[in-house]
């Protein structure tokens, strides 16, 4: 498999993903900007979306759209226990996860990254995150992961938003459950492996 991938974009969530599944795979960097590969291919012409991340199979197709691959990240390596089973009312949670985080939390981060867009506008949607994360707070009371003792690829998502939080400055005194929850899966290996692997920390 070939994750395209822009380092610190949502693209980190299935890289976790991959290497807490032990999937082999290559990294395909990515000009989000330029739409280049970095051997100056066109990145349209692969995925015409123009976006990260992609997952290129070894059929040779090409899946898109963040919550959908690394839930087939998680099918392909069931015995981790990265998502729940098929049909379970555990993996409707997971997915109801997955889609809270990509349609309110992660499409409210988008605008804060927008040059164009002014202070008081990105004010806005920052209060807005602010809520969304405080709600996640409140559900983390108690729980290690957002579905309880198991880690799922729904927290490798929320861990790479949380990233993008540090960045702006998010301050988490007054979210003691998402502090810890950060500081918990920050220090897995899989994702320490991850942020080194897309030049986000130094490697020892």
């Amino acid at each position: 498999m070939k994750l395209y991938y822009s380092p610190g974009a949502c693209s980190l969530s299935p890289h976790i993903a991959l290497l807490e599944a032990s999937l082999p795979y290559e990294l395909v960097k990515v000009d989000i900007r330029a739409k280049k590969l970095e051997n100056g291919e066109d990145y349209l012409k692969l995925n015409p979306k123009g976006q990260v991340p992609a997952l290129g199979l070894d059929s040779g197709e090409i899946v898109t759209e963040g919550p959908v691959i690394v839930q087939m990240i998680a099918d392909h390596a069931s015995a981790k226990a990265l998502a729940p089973a098929h049909g379970s009312s555990e993996r409707y949670k997971l997915l109801e996860w997955l889609n809270f985080l990509t349609s309110e939390v992660h499409k409210s981060f988008g605008p804060m990254f927008a040059p164009a867009l002014n202070d008081e506008a990105k004010a806005f949607f920052r209060e807005r995150v602010m809520g969304k994360l405080k709600y996640i707070d409140s559900q983390l009371a108690g729980r290690d992961y957002l579905m309880g003792k198991q880690f799922t690829v729904a927290d490798g998502y929320l861990f790479t938003m949380l990233t993008w939080a540090d960045r702006m400055k998010f301050d988490f005194t007054a979210m003691p459950h998402l502090a810890a929850y950060k500081a918990r899966v920050a220090a897995r290996p899989q994702v320490q492996e991850a942020l080194k692997k897309e030049g986000l920390i130094q490697a020892a």
